[in-house]
């Protein structure tokens, strides 16, 4: 439980408003609630939260059109908590960027429960702090990549990719997949940013990019990062 963190809920009603802000404060979070459109995007630049839980029906517009402007900004976990039950409208907010979608009414346990799948998989405790691969060591606790013991500078993009292809080693990562995980469900069909990256980083890692060690591209399907050699320590 990540206790005293901030979360943001945007609903118009008050009663689910209340519903939600005690059962975020028992599961041991600190929650802010919005009653419009404008209050949560102001909401979200000031505090950073968390998580947002959102409403689409809210009084002053869509909340769609949150889940965008948040998406250009940031990757903060976002949950569609809405009456609206229509496939397309699903699919569009999950297109946009949301996280998750619940739909009303909704038991509380099972929106807890989806909160915390959805924290797991956007923040997940690594699961050895230092990862050494050949010549290349990633500290996920300080952060910081190194290849032959020399500080690596990378991007925050940078180091989010390379951090987990080197937590999926050797499996076949598919181009859509890496997407989602690393830049957001609203990203999956943005292969330019992908191949960007990856010329990128290997132009950091690899000793020759035209033929690389460490990230292989599987063709018509996405990349593997090879781990022979790699040790582990806690």
């Amino acid at each position: 439980m990540l206790a005293k963190e901030c979360t943001l809920s945007a609903e118009y009603h008050e009663a689910i408003a209340k519903l939600l802000t005690i059962s975020l404060q028992e599961y041991g979070f600190k929650s802010k609630h919005a009653h419009d459109l404008a209050s949560a995007k102001r909401d979200v630049l000031s505090l950073n939260p968390l998580l947002v839980i959102l409403d689409l029906g809210l009084p002053d517009g869509d909340g769609k059109h949150l889940i965008a402007k948040i998406r250009k900004q940031s990757k903060i976990p976002i949950i569609v908590l809405s009456a609206r039950n229509d496939e397309k409208e699903i699919i569009a907010a999950l297109d946009l960027g949301a996280d998750d979608y619940v739909t009303k009414p909704f038991s509380t346990s099972e929106l807890l429960a989806r909160i915390r799948s959805t924290l797991r998989r956007i923040h997940p405790e690594p699961p050895h702090a230092i990862l050494t691969c050949k010549e290349l060591t990633i500290d996920f606790n300080q952060k910081q990549v190194t290849l032959q013991g020399a500080l690596l500078k990378l991007t925050p993009t940078e180091y989010a990719l390379l951090s987990y292809m080197m937590k999926n080693a050797d499996k076949v990562l598919p181009h859509r997949q890496i997407l989602k995980e690393v830049w957001g469900v609203g990203y999956q069909n943005e292969m330019q940013y992908l191949r960007t990256y990856i010329n990128s980083l290997r132009k950091k890692i690899e000793k020759n990019s035209t033929y690389p060690e460490y990230i292989s591209t599987e063709s018509s399907i996405g990349y593997r990062f090879s781990s022979h050699g790699t040790k582990e320590s806690e």
